[in-house]
């Protein structure tokens, strides 16, 4: 039996969580300094928002190579912005351990969203 496919990307697991994250940067963020207001609160909030954009962009193509493409830069957006939010704690701006957390159950679910295309793939061939 097949499960359910999924007929909007706001169906994916991945992409609740992904979402929810960018929210939570966002508030977090609010409380920046203001002289980083073009500075690491943008890095942070633009790499953040990147990661959902780029698994809606790859729930829509057509080809299995095609979606893995926006995924694995998902991934990318992720480490970068876990690299930002360790930034952000290192200098006091904020607590980013919970957030640091949620990114990387998001990155797992994500990693396994491109095991599984690597695996059909593979089987396909």
């Amino acid at each position: 039996m097949n499960p359910k496919k999924s007929q909007s990307f706001r169906d994916l697991l991945v992409w609740q969580k992904a979402h929810a994250l960018t929210l939570a940067v966002y508030r977090c963020t609010k409380a920046f300094p203001k002289e980083e207001i073009f500075g690491l609160t943008s890095q942070l909030r633009r790499s953040i928002e990147s990661a959902p954009a780029n698994i809606v962009e790859g729930f829509r193509k057509r080809t299995k190579a095609d979606k893995r493409h926006h995924y694995v830069i998902a991934q990318g957006s992720l480490d970068e912005s876990l690299y930002h939010m360790i930034v952000a704690h290192d200098l006091g701006y904020a607590d980013t351990e919970q957030l640091q957390c949620d990114l990387e159950e998001v990155a797992r679910l994500l990693q396994g969203y491109i095991n599984g295309l690597d695996r059909s793939a593979d089987g396909a061939q």
